[in-house]
């Protein structure tokens, strides 16, 4: 089969005279914004060892262009996300820097295969990384840091989703095995009423309620964690929420929110402009070392 010429692969494209040059400025003015708030530039490579990378990205392993280098016929991996990176990067050769440690990056990333809502295999990612803290204030810092960039790149309209990953285990505690915990999680993510009293988990029904407005879905959250497990969690999450409402911003609450918070510990958030998700971010644990760490990426391409 001949290809056309100038066929290029499905998901890929070229961006042309003004729209190339529209998405530089919004990159640089993102960066500026993220600079300007102390975070130091870093730029990773595209390209890593297949089994370093794979193993950084955890749950996203499949989602990797691979191929042998000729020069040491080792298997090569062309990034899929640039965070697992900046945690290499944390890990090994800033491993003696002062913490807190404040990263930011801009750069592509290249998809196998498209998402269903998203058909681009290539985009832009940019983001940082507060890493050495774990507390209230460090996720304030990034999710506001997250809006100021998203503004400085002329995003419209902009909501943030917040969510609590680690909110089922730490309900069960220790006494449900892992793979109901999964379960659970599975079916409040998919918001399956149905499917909860079919496992007979209809006592979690009520958290399919605790949503919306914050203050709503917090007392409502309050209500159900009748043994106060989540108390510091759900506390710290008012705290955010307040001060992301002071700065003018629209912002909800979904605690069962998991798809794509797997690897999230207690706080994570989705930022959307309009009704398109343009980003995500959260608390976090790198791999190797456990040090504590709490970031955001998004996708300009995503709202430009």
């Amino acid at each position: 089969m001949t290809i056309p010429a100038g066929l290029l692969p499905e998901g890929l494209r070229d961006r042309l005279p003004g729209e190339a040059a529209a998405a530089l400025a919004r990159v640089a003015a993102m960066l500026t914004a993220i600079g300007d708030a102390g975070f130091a530039q870093v730029s990773p490579p595209l390209v890593e060892y297949e089994d370093g990378l794979a193993a950084r990205l955890q749950g996203a392993r499949t989602d990797l262009a691979r191929f042998v280098d000729p020069k040491t016929q080792r298997l090569l991996a062309v990034r899929s996300d640039i965070t697992p990176q900046i945690a290499r990067i944390a890990a090994t050769t800033l491993a003696a820097a002062p913490r807190p440690l404040r990263l930011g990056y801009a750069g592509q990333v290249v998809k196998l295969a498209a998402g269903g809502l998203d058909p681009a295999r290539e985009r832009t990612q940019i983001g940082a990384e507060l890493i050495g803290l774990d507390t209230v204030d460090a996720a304030l810092e990034i999710v506001a840091l997250a809006l100021a960039a998203l503004r400085a790149g002329g995003a419209k309209d902009i909501t943030v989703d917040l969510t609590l990953p680690d909110l089922v285990t730490i309900l069960c505690g220790k006494i449900e095995p892992a793979e109901r915990v999964a379960a659970i999680d599975h079916l409040l993510d998919m918001k399956d009423a149905g499917g909860l009293v079919a496992a007979e988990l209809g006592h979690w029904l009520p958290l399919l309620g605790a949503m919306g407005e914050p203050g709503k879905a917090l007392s409502a959250l309050r209500r159900f964690d009748h043994a106060g497990l989540l108390t510091s969690r759900i506390d710290g999450i008012t705290r955010i929420a307040d001060a992301l409402a002071a700065d003018g911003a629209r912002v909800t609450v979904d605690p069962t929110e998991r798809h794509g918070f797997e690897y999230q510990s207690w706080f994570g958030f989705s930022l959307f402009a309009g009704e398109r998700e343009i980003g995500r971010g959260g608390s976090y644990v790198i791999a190797g070392t456990d040090e504590p760490a709490v970031g955001f990426s998004v996708y300009p391409g995503s709202f430009g």
